[in-house]
């Protein structure tokens, strides 16, 4: 009997400890701490080296083997906290569908119908009123870097329709896909990636809080991170530079990029051509048009402008994909320096165009 007893009790024991152990597993919560208020993207100040609370770790990619080489580099090279860049990636993820917008871009549309994507009626209209809105900050952006107000108007409307769509993606999961799931980048992407930590660090921005496109690029103007850090500027004095929700920094941003890059100020952009003969194909080109040649050598080629033009400026010329066949345009410098922006010559087209419906006459 005795016997009996001590099995039933060591048995109940046992259950009572299996109990303990399966509730502090499965069923404990711990208490999280009070959430921030709500800050503007981009703007967001860092978070701690340490947590407040020891929270279980959550699913994302801290672990991948190459995050984790990523991760001890930031440490060894720039001095971050391993603890507070592994948190970040435990939040960070796989975006499956930014490597399907990789493969996609609008870059390789045909022109006619890259075009039709960008010079509608009402991107044109937006840009009046953002010109009309943001006169003052225009003006004084022509002033420091020599930008027309026009051009920096048409990159912003491009580049996310005057600030309405900056970008759904937070850029760490953008980058972190790219740098980690895209192999024929993926140097270039793990680079801005460390720009994008720098830059948190540097502006005081949580590394989950901002959002840009599915490539990493950030704001109104979309700045890849190394942009954001070399070029983006403070418009209004205020010591910020919020390419997120202050036009005045993004106009100035594109402005001092446009600047850092070679702008002309007041030269030509491009001007439709007509072209004859085949000489023009010793000068054509279809993907980065190279102002080499005086108007007076393209002439001999067979090439003069649609329009008047002023002279001593070197000219390129590049050929589009109309909807109804081949379109030729006399291009100059200022038009490269657009292609710095972004190396499609249907990027530069579009901007080009865009300025010339709201003044007729290029950047002039």
């Amino acid at each position: 009997m005795k016997k009996n007893v001590l099995l039933a009790l060591i048995a109940g024991a046992c259950l009572a400890l299996s109990g303990c152990s399966t509730q502090t597993s499965s069923t404990t919560t711990i208490p999280a701490a009070a959430p921030e208020p709500a800050k503007p993207a981009g703007l967001a100040k860092p978070a701690s080296d340490e947590p407040r609370v020891m929270l279980p770790p959550a699913p994302g990619i801290a672990n991948r083997p190459a995050v984790r080489e990523f991760i001890a580099e930031m440490s060894h090279k720039h001095g971050f906290s391993t603890a507070g860049l592994t948190r970040a990636f435990d939040e960070a993820g796989m975006v499956p569908a930014i490597l399907d917008a990789m493969a996609k871009p609008y870059e390789a549309k045909p022109w006619h119908a890259y075009r039709k994507l960008f010079l509608t009626e009402k991107r044109i209209n937006g840009g009046q009123n953002f010109m009309a809105t943001n006169a003052a900050a225009l003006s004084q952006a022509k002033s420091r870097y020599g930008v027309a107000p026009e051009m920096v108007t048409a990159i912003i409307g491009i580049e996310s329709a005057y600030g309405v769509k900056p970008g759904k993606y937070r850029v760490i999961d953008s980058l972190s896909t790219l740098a980690f799931d895209y192999p024929r980048r993926a140097s270039f992407f793990r680079s801005e990636l460390e720009q994008f930590l720098l830059l948190c660090r540097e502006e005081g921005m949580d590394y989950l809080t901002p959002l840009g496109s599915y490539a990493g690029a950030m704001g109104m103007p979309q700045f890849m991170p190394s942009s954001y850090r070399k070029l983006a500027a403070d418009g209004d004095g205020d010591g910020r530079r919020d390419i997120w929700s202050n036009p005045a920094d993004a106009i100035a941003s594109v402005a001092n990029y446009f600047a850092r890059n070679g702008w002309q100020s007041g030269a030509p952009v491009a001007v439709p051509a007509r072209v004859s003969g085949d000489g023009y194909r010793e000068a054509v080109s279809t993907r980065n048009p190279k102002a080499t040649h005086t108007l007076g050598q393209l002439a001999s080629l067979g090439v003069t402008p649609a329009e008047p033009v002023p002279g001593g400026h070197k000219a390129g010329l590049v050929q589009l994909a109309g909807e109804t066949g081949p379109e030729y345009w006399i291009t100059f410098h200022n038009f490269s320096a657009i292609m710095r922006y972004n190396h499609s010559p249907l990027y530069a087209m579009a901007a080009t165009e865009l300025v010339r419906e709201w003044t007729g006459h290029g950047d002039r």
